[in-house]
């Protein structure tokens, strides 16, 4: 076994690997960029060598510096992590040709299967199904769109070296196919330092399911049964789930045995992930293979009770598998949310800056009946008080829970996002919420095109309609009483004028038009029970009970008999009274009044926001790559004003309205902050 590894990646794979090879009693050692020398990753290892600038090609993606820090610090082996050169031949041929081990498949495994295009061919080869379509580097846009039209719209343009949602394009018309190609081509290049880009069929109503497996160096192949990762937006996943609700286990045996077959047909030897688009009829088409440890293995891992970095790790060290296709088990249901940092009321624009508050949901692991594992995970690289930088990806955490089953498991999801406590930055809880909440989802009716579908013209606050509205305003009164009940305590206080707590209150909310709503509430203490309410809001009544600590975010007690968690935070809003209640993914902020004084709120003037209409203002923090229009010419509405990078990712910037430029003040290469003024309209 080896005694000091290097891992050559960042934020929650890097601090993941690092967990399994202390558990190994193996030495770590951490690389960073200039943007994360304080990282958690860093902080972790056992040693950490700083490799370079701020940008990944400037740190992440320097193979020499990586490989040299292997040599200064004496590590014998590399864990690539996913991304950056996780799928690289050339660096895992480098690095073996240097005596040192790549914790993952030898460099000609990657070379046959990372590349998209050759892969198509071995899996022809292979007897595996595959999709029709072109598997040759295209070489301009025009003989993309001839290719398109051949093979039949939609097709999907894709980058031979891409993953993670970049470099992918659906086109549905020769329009959609030359733009998409240009794009495509460009995000791959500047992503993966490839530019080859080929087209396929794009199955309609496609479920995107993948078969997990792992071989060694003795030529054992086994599958870990599959992972349900359709549930996707602009082709990154989201949610991710094992097993899948959708196939049938006639289905799942074939898919794995394609899968095992596709991996010895090139010496596979390591974790590895073969990816397959599956129709309605549960017909399957192989799509791509990772040559790589994925983002949701711990979906897999919870199914299975194995480690997958373990068996890496010690598949890399000359170890045969300990267990053969018999052995491999599938227990309860696990599902994985990626918590992003980005707006998802803003059209999910990235969000960076500082983590003020990251409080996850507790790690919790209890024994079932079967002896088997069940519980919540969360695996991050980030911590409390910590930066999210603009220059990489917008995951800053996994949510993984294992329950005995899908119904089970998504209720832990739910209960568990509603205690993950951000602030600071936007994440996408509050969609993640909404998407476990929809009926689709529950029944487990659903495709790649789901949230496209149903959230086609973006994500709003009423798209997470609450169950019961009521008791986020019961919440509201009793958190607001319990700071009254503080108040009044306080010594010193001028006889007759004291603080009274009062049983009567209102509670003022936005609707979501905007408009106040004024709900009359009572609130009465149980006598003897400390932290318990009795609350009436309208016909219905809650008996709340909860001991958590005023100033407390995350808030958790019972509400009639029935657990709960919920966060309640005051002065969060625009307003320093208001209270910002959070439940389910539903937002609402609220002040909680006297009657006299909900009376008076109502004769207060209105007073308009500033109209901004004629400013383009920077969405996000990020780099202008583009300026696309000139001062004094005309623009329609949907026309392309400016292009931002952040996060790895082109943000297209339209008109909302027809206009004429005025003048422009921000340049091509500018670093922008949010709400930075682009350009201005006459």
């Amino acid at each position: 076994m080896f005694k000091k590894i290097l891992i050559a990646n960042r934020g929650e794979i890097a601090c993941r690997v690092i967990k399994t090879a202390k558990k190994l009693g193996i030495l770590t050692v951490a690389v960073y960029s200039d943007a994360d020398k304080d990282a958690r990753h860093v902080e972790l290892a056992d040693e950490a060598v700083h490799i370079g600038g701020s940008a990944s090609r400037e740190s992440y993606l320097q193979a020499d510096r990586i490989i040299a820090a292997c040599k200064k610090t004496g590590a014998e082996a590399v864990h690539p992590g996913y991304g950056f050169l996780s799928e690289n031949e050339a660096f895992a041929r480098k690095v073996e040709e240097e005596g040192i081990v790549f914790i993952g498949p030898k460099h000609h495994s990657i070379a046959a299967m990372g590349d998209k295009i050759a892969s198509k061919k071995l899996a022809k080869e292979a007897k595996v199904n595959t999709i029709p379509g072109w598997n040759d580097a295209i070489e301009t846009a025009e003989r993309a769109v001839e290719i398109a039209r051949d093979v039949g719209y939609p097709v999907m343009i894709k980058a031979s070296a891409g993953g993670g949602g970049k470099g992918l394009r659906v086109a549905y018309n020769d329009k959609d196919a030359f733009e998409g190609f240009t794009s495509c081509r460009n995000e791959a290049r500047n992503s993966f330092g490839d530019d080859r880009v080929f087209i396929e069929k794009f199955v309609e109503e496609p479920r995107h399911i993948e078969i997990q497996v792992l071989g060694d160096a003795h030529g054992n192949v086994i599958y870990l049964n599959e992972r349900e990762c359709s549930i996707q937006r602009r082709h990154q996943k989201v949610i991710e789930e094992a097993p899948s609700p959708f196939i049938s286990d006639a289905t799942r045996k074939a898919m794995g045995e394609q899968a095992v077959a596709l991996a010895k047909a090139v010496n596979y030897q390591s974790a590895g992930t073969v990816e397959f688009v599956v129709g309605k009829d549960q017909s399957f088409y192989f799509l791509e293979m990772n040559t790589r440890l994925q983002v949701e293995h711990p979906v897999t891992e919870a199914i299975t009770g194995l480690d997958l970095v373990e068996l890496m790790i010690r598949v890399a060290a000359g170890e045969k598998l300990p267990l053969a296709q018999k052995d491999v088990k599938r227990e309860g249901w696990a599902i994985e949310c990626r918590i992003n940092a980005e707006d998802p009321f803003r059209n999910f624009l990235p969000s960076t800056g500082r983590l003020v508050r990251f409080q996850p949901p507790k790690e919790t692991m209890f024994a079932a009946d079967t002896g088997h594992l069940y519980g919540v995970r969360v695996d991050t690289g980030v911590y409390d008080g910590g930066e999210i930088p603009m220059f990489y990806d917008s995951m800053i955490a996994k949510l993984i829970v294992h329950g005995r089953d899908r119904a089970h498991a998504i209720a832990m999801m739910r209960e568990a996002l509603n205690g993950f406590v951000i602030r600071g930055i936007s994440s996408n809880i509050p969609f993640q919420a909404a998407l476990l909440a929809h009926p689709k989802f529950v029944a487990g009716d659903f495709n790649t095109g789901f949230i496209a579908e149903h959230y086609g013209k973006g994500f709003h606050a009423e798209d997470v309609p609450h169950d019961d509205p009521d008791f986020l305003i019961a919440l509201a009164a009793y958190v607001h009483r319990r700071y009254r009940a503080r108040a009044s305590g306080i010594s010193g206080q001028l006889e007759g004028h004291g603080v009274k707590v009062g049983e009567q209150f209102v509670v003022v909310s936005l609707d979501v038009q905007g408009q106040h709503v004024h709900t009359p509430v009572s609130v009465t203490d149980f006598h003897g029970q400390t932290g318990a309410s009795a609350v009436a809001v309208g016909a219905h009544n809650y008996k709340i009970d909860s001991g958590a600590s005023l100033g407390s975010i995350r808030v958790e007690g019972t509400v009639n008999g029935r657990a709960f968690v919920a966060q309640v935070e005051r002065g969060a809003g625009k307003n320093p009274l208001a209270l910002r209640i959070s439940h389910n993914g539903t937002q609402i902020e609220a002040v909680v009044l006297s009657p006299l004084g909900a009376r008076l709120l109502k004769l207060m003037p209105y007073k308009a926001p500033p109209d901004l209409s004629k400013f383009l203002m920077s969405p996000m923090p990020g780099l202008l790559v583009e300026v696309s229009v000139q001062s004094g010419q005309q623009v329609q509405a949907g026309e392309k004003l400016a292009v931002i990078e952040a996060m790895k990712m082109e943000n297209v910037l339209f008109a909302t309205q027809d206009g004429v430029v005025g003048a422009i003040s921000a340049a091509k290469g500018e670093s922008l902050s949010v709400d930075q003024v682009i350009m201005e309209f006459a």
